[in-house]
């Protein structure tokens, strides 16, 4: 019994021993060569810019457009437009020219629905059309409405229906999409 007794007490006499070298801290000198790694992180694809380009089909060369959450339909600059009837139903004729390539194309559309545009100083009607686009990698069939942009910094204007379900904008970036 004596002798249990005094194993019990040396296994604690050891135990604290060893917490004692357990718990000293032994500083050391990390060597220049062994920086921490740099961590990148991937955007994800539907993450765009507040300028991005787009192309109306079947133009070949994109345009630069302004991202704007806050416009209910996108719209592009279009030149030469002109109202004719055709069928019994309405449709407009334009052009559509890319400042930066040079590139034109004419368009023969029916009008959805002509709508009033509310601007700071004045009012302006505007037809909307379907037309084909081309935004990132998704090809699509969206409402445009038709205005004269040659004042603005961009020639078309990306709005919720393009957005809407498909794109997250972070206005820190531009030119995300191919």
């Amino acid at each position: 019994m004596k002798s249990g007794i005094l194993a019990l007490l040396f296994l604690i006499l050891i135990s604290g021993c060893a917490l004692k070298h357990k718990n000293t801290v032994v500083p050391a000198i990390v060597p220049q060569s062994q920086r921490t790694p740099q961590i990148k992180y991937l955007r994800p694809n539907n993450i765009i810019g507040e300028v991005e380009p787009i192309y109306i089909l079947p133009m070949k060369s994109a345009f630069l457009a302004r991202v704007d959450t806050g416009a209910t339909t996108s719209s592009v600059d279009a030149k030469d437009v002109k109202y004719f009837e055709r069928d019994g139903e309405p449709w407009v004729s334009f052009k559509i020219v890319n400042t930066t390539s040079g590139e034109e194309h004419q368009f023969e559309k029916r009008v959805i629905k002509k709508i009033k545009i509310k601007r700071a100083e004045q009012r302006e009607n505007r037809a909307k059309v379907m037309l084909d686009v081309k935004f990132g990698a998704q090809k699509m069939n969206v409402e445009f409405t038709l205005a004269e942009r040659e004042k603005f910094e961009y020639q078309a204007l990306i709005g919720r229906n393009i957005l809407t379900g498909r794109y997250i904008v972070d206005t820190s970036l531009s030119n995300t999409l191919k």
